[in-house]
């Protein structure tokens, strides 16, 4: 049985439909607003997702030659942050960047750093619930902003823990639950009532960015994942709270 409470059903945002119409429509959702997803992030948290990511890129520490899967990894955003700080000379890590939504990756491809990072860079077309990658491929998984798109998360984190070394390094970046109750309502007020707005003037998609907010509050709080995450067979479970819980890092080992 799913989130949604019925066997072979689960939530699409605050809506209830069939496990097998969840992907589909999330991919749809995707193709939609990947030209100005960029620019939707910055307008929607006035620009703090970028220093939600650099401390996520800064938390995992990526070195030269390491070899990284990025999950549900979208336009390169994290992606990229990982390959530029890891770069010593002509060496970076090389990152796998896997995600269900071609436009997300063909957008991703058209920005002007992923040209000059080209050789540290795949693109590839997946599924987080079956990744296309062989058995202890990875020495670090990231995933941000994204597991709460996957159907089944059940299945997104054993993909984690198969394609991980042995001591390889999961790193989770999502929206989460606001710890501080007066910024919790008013997070609550924000999401709902202004971003399905801004979606509608910039993206020119309302209906969209309702099912971002929506998905966000159907997300397990922090405590209830690291409990999944542990179920997946991870260990060293961290959590780190970015803004008072809006969104937090959730750290793991393939033990």
């Amino acid at each position: 049985m799913d989130e949604s409470g019925q066997q072979g059903f689960t939530s699409f945002g605050y809506e209830t439909v069939r496990e097998e119409d969840k992907a589909p429509r999330v991919r749809g959702v995707f193709d939609s607003v990947a030209r100005r997803y960029d620019l939707m992030n910055d307008l929607m948290s006035m620009g703090v997702h970028r220093l939600w990511k650099d401390a996520f890129v800064n938390q995992l520490g990526p070195s030269p030659r390491m070899q990284i899967v990025d999950c549900a990894g979208g336009t390169g955003d994290i992606a990229l942050r990982m390959a530029l700080r890891s770069r010593r000379g002509s060496d970076a890590a090389h990152v796998t960047i896997v995600d269900v939504n071609e436009q997300m990756l063909r957008a991703g491809q058209f920005r002007p750093e992923a040209t000059r990072l080209a050789s540290h860079i795949d693109w590839i077309t997946g599924d987080a619930e079956a990744l296309p990658l062989p058995d202890r491929f990875a020495d670090a998984y990231t995933i941000a902003f994204g597991m709460r798109n996957v159907t089944h998360r059940d299945r997104a984190l054993a993909e984690a823990r198969r394609v991980l070394k042995p001591g390889g390094r999961f790193l989770c970046l999502e929206f989460s639950a606001p710890v501080v109750p007066v910024l919790d309502d008013l997070y609550e007020r924000f999401s709902f009532n202004l971003i399905p707005k801004i979606g509608k003037w910039v993206a020119k998609d309302e209906a969209s960015y309702r099912y971002l907010v929506e998905s966000i509050r159907r997300f397990p709080n922090q405590e209830a994942f690291a409990d999944e995450i542990k179920a997946a067979g991870f260990g060293n479970i961290t959590v780190r709270n970015l803004s008072g819980g809006i969104a937090a890092i959730h750290s793991a080992w393939a033990i």
